[in-house]
């Protein structure tokens, strides 16, 4: 049942759903949850072909944000290409802090972890996880500065690359 409420976001919009990457609402619906009824954006992350339901009273504490503007978009970029101070040794340690700088969601501390693994990947072979981190971190990079300067993704993709080098 589609509904018509007061939300933060609206049907259409992009989204950074943090961890999982740019989603856009497909729907602002209503469903009974024990007893209750509950809203929930239904979100379709293209990058995995996922939609995933957001309880729209939770999705601030989940990290859900609109894309970055313009200006904020080129900053991240910018940040990428300066320089680059070495992180711990100790890749369980890193990996975690990479991980909290992940779920702070902000295009700011994803841009750090694509900066910080590329460059350890530069000087030893990443272990599998932080590779997915990498991976991750780097796609919805990619998917946000694309979105929020209406570029195309393989044209940002070389942009943060050249950056980096």
């Amino acid at each position: 049942m589609s509904v018509k409420k007061e939300s933060a976001f609206s049907v259409g919009e992009h989204v950074v759903y943090p961890l999982q990457g740019v989603g856009i609402i497909k729907e602002i619906e209503e469903r009974e949850f024990r007893g209750n009824n509950i809203q929930y954006y239904v979100i379709y992350l293209d990058i995995s072909d996922m939609t995933v339901r957001i309880p729209v009273a939770k999705s601030k504490e989940m990290g859900i944000r609109p894309i970055v503007n313009p200006q904020e978009a080129e900053e991240a970029i910018k940040s990428i290409s300066k320089d680059y101070k070495p992180t711990p040794v100790d890749w369980k340690a890193r990996y975690q802090m990479n991980v909290d700088l992940l779920k702070e969601g902000s295009i700011a501390s994803i841009a750090k972890v694509v900066q910080t693994l590329y460059h350890r990947s530069k000087i030893k072979e990443l272990p599998v996880q932080e590779r997915r981190l990498y991976d991750s971190a780097l796609r919805i990079l990619i998917d946000e500065t694309a979105y929020s300067l209406n570029k195309d993704k393989e044209e940002m993709q070389m942009l943060i690359f050249s950056k980096m080098e």
